[in-house]
């Protein structure tokens, strides 16, 4: 007996071939076309109890044609598949009707997944206006796995009232997650306000939450509208939570069961509505039981979490984040510039402990202040090595060995002047028994390579060739 008829639309036959015996195993009977029109004449004769679609097709995109079969028939599920991975395409299809979005290439035994559930619980009717076709104004880049599920989770919240609580390491991007949580979201058309935790004293942070009347504490001299105010009929995004005071935490725990607070020195309740949205860089289940957060208000702004890959995770998506940093510098005045293929390659080697926001940096601080229209790896190599960070997959292995040598290096200069320091020029004499045992230790930890041995000595390269050649240092293997 049939589990029901799948509707496949894709223009590319080898996916067609797959999706037909894959699902056809199963127990589907599965149909399939390279276009668009053969699927929407199947759709109109009320054929098939699932769709599942390419967005590109030579006749019409998969995406125009959702509200059409929406539309016509409300209880069909859809599900929208695209090589084109982007926050918009993810948004669109869900916008637009879809059940769920999947991103090529995917795993089939996810797709059977998704399957099931699309034909267990049928899509609701559509869910309001679809986000603009321009995916420049999207704020969020990048196609890796790690990102396509955040854009798939996106997609299912952006309709939605529910509080997020989004986790990540600094500089992963979490306020932009939340501003597009807002941008495409219901409440658009009302204010976004951010707080962070973490850059408000602690004894200000009520105040400035839910705002003070005048003659409340000492100083103030004047009614004052606190976020939540501020926030009214839009989204609130409350950043470093971890870091709010217990006092605060007790307050806010009470506008979310309730609905309402009170201003500091204030009496009469004020309802509240806003979307909430928090953010933390801690574990705070660590800190619940260290008594540092209440476990109840983690439990009611923990609705739905939504995690953020660290970038380091994603490494195919630096090319693109560079390439869209060089386009946001010109945007904002800075020369255009373009970066070559082993330029990007090398950025893509390093481990970014900064996360994005290191990327940025380092891409701007390019735009503005070399001269090349084509950024080469030398330039890379310069400006990673300011960092003093090593390269990803290299660890703490090289440097611990060269502070070792260092150390004992230091140690022997100090036993051969005994228990006192020398009584003038202490800097200079160590720099100068030290300098040049260092650098040849640099040099050997890394079999040679001036590049990785520039990095770990924090120095710039050229620095590092003048001063292989004033001490005369003798550099064997593989000179870079």
């Amino acid at each position: 007996m049939s589990e029901g008829t799948i509707l496949v639309a894709d223009d590319d036959r080898a996916i067609r071939t797959v999706l037909n015996q894959a699902l056809g195993r199963q127990g589907y009977d599965v149909r399939t076309t390279g276009n668009a029109a053969t699927l929407w004449n199947w759709v109109s004769n009320g054929e098939g109890d699932l769709v599942i679609t390419d967005v590109i097709m030579p006749d019409e995109s998969g995406l125009d044609l959702l509200p059409r079969i929406r539309k016509l028939r409300g209880d069909l599920p859809i599900i929208v598949m695209s090589a084109h991975n982007t926050l918009s395409t993810a948004l669109k299809a869900t916008e637009r009707g879809a059940h769920d979005y999947l991103a090529k290439p995917f795993d089939l035994s996810e797709l059977s997944s998704v399957v099931r559930r699309a034909l267990a619980r049928p899509k609701r009717s559509d869910a309001g206006d679809s986000p603009g076709d321009d995916d420049e104004e999207m704020p969020l880049v990048g196609r890796s796995p790690a990102m396509q599920e955040v854009y798939r989770v996106l997609a299912r919240l952006v309709p939605t009232d529910l509080t997020v609580m989004i986790m990540g390491e600094s500089g992963t991007g979490k306020e932009l997650i939340a501003r597009a949580l807002h941008q495409f979201g219901k409440r658009r058309h009302g204010p976004f306000v951010a707080i962070n935790m973490a850059a408000i004293p602690r004894d200000l942070i009520e105040s400035e939450l839910f705002g003070h009347e005048k003659g409340a504490f000492t100083g103030a001299t004047s009614r004052h509208s606190g976020r939540f105010e501020q926030a009214q009929g839009g989204t609130l995004f409350l950043d470093e939570i971890g870091d709010m005071p217990p006092e605060a935490q007790t307050r806010l725990l009470r506008v979310l069961q309730e609905g309402e607070y009170t201003t500091v020195g204030g009496r009469v309740p004020i309802p509240t509505d806003v979307r909430i949205i928090a953010a933390t860089n801690r574990d705070l289940r660590q800190q619940i039981q260290q008594g540092l957060f209440r476990e109840d208000l983690f439990y009611r702004l923990n609705v739905v979490p939504l995690r953020l890959p660290a970038l380091r995770e994603r490494l195919d998506d630096v090319p693109d984040l560079a390439r869209h940093f060089l386009t946001q510098a010109a945007q904002e005045g800075l020369p255009q510039k373009s970066i070559d293929a082993r330029a990007l390659e090398r950025l893509q080697g390093y481990n970014w402990p900064g996360n994005v926001r290191e990327l940025e940096n380092v891409i701007k601080r390019i735009a503005a202040l070399y001269s090349e229209e084509v950024i080469g790896i030398e330039v890379i190599e310069v400006e990673l090595s300011e960092t003093s960070q090593p390269a990803a997959g290299e660890g703490p292995v090289v440097a611990d060995n060269l502070s070792g040598a260092v150390e004992a290096h230091l140690e022997r200069y100090f036993a051969a002047h005994g228990d006192g320091l020398p009584p003038k020029g202490l800097y200079e004499r160590v720099l100068k028994e030290i300098e040049r045992p260092l650098l040849s230790i640099a040099l050997a930890s890394t079999r040679g390579n001036q590049i990785r041995a520039s990095e770990l000595l924090g120095l710039n390269r050229n620095t590092l060739r003048k001063k292989i050649r004033e001490l005369d240092i003798q550099v064997t293997r593989g000179i870079k």
